[in-house]
């Protein structure tokens, strides 16, 4: 009798592409990572508590609606301060590094958490909700609610 527990199941082998896609959701992962630290610091260092970002999308197009930040009860704009960003780029090992407004740093990563979690979210009937970047906890919270149509059939035959 054959031990089952002793048969090995073949590995289909991995094209480039599949290596070079993990690969790079790895960057991207660490990337993320490096960004979302810098972003805090440079958010404390100018008193920025909280940051919600409403997001909005469907039909093949997605957005960000509208973005606040607060510094405790107040609600504050986004100082025009400048922070060292990275990004990862297909096929490159070390990512391309810019200065970035704290906007546009806010922007990249609530994308990049939207497209970690739910990539496609502008697609069909699509979604909408928050990004809530919590300073003091430094915490990126995601508050989805995705659309769908719904249809029930019934059918009899009598």
């Amino acid at each position: 009798m054959t031990n089952v527990s002793n048969l090995s199941v073949p590995q289909t082998p991995r094209s480039d592409w599949e290596i070079q896609a993990e690969t790079q959701a790895a960057r991207e992962t660490e990337v993320f990572s490096l960004n979302k630290g810098v972003l805090f610091i440079a958010l404390a260092l100018v008193g920025i508590t909280t940051v919600t970002v409403t997001f909005d999308g469907y039909g093949d197009s997605g957005q960000i609606e509208d973005v606040q930040a607060r510094a405790d009860d107040d609600n504050i704009t986004i100082p025009q301060t400048q922070m060292d960003f990275a990004e990862a780029i297909w096929g490159e090992q070390e990512p391309r590094r810019s200065l970035v407004s704290l906007s546009s740093a806010i922007e990249s990563l609530a994308y990049a958490a939207l497209e970690q979690t739910h990539s496609g979210w502008e697609n069909n009937d699509g979604a909408y909700g928050d990004i809530v970047f919590d300073v003091a906890a430094q915490t990126i919270t995601l508050d989805y609610n995705e659309r769908y149509t719904a249809s029930e059939n019934h059918s009899h035959i009598f």
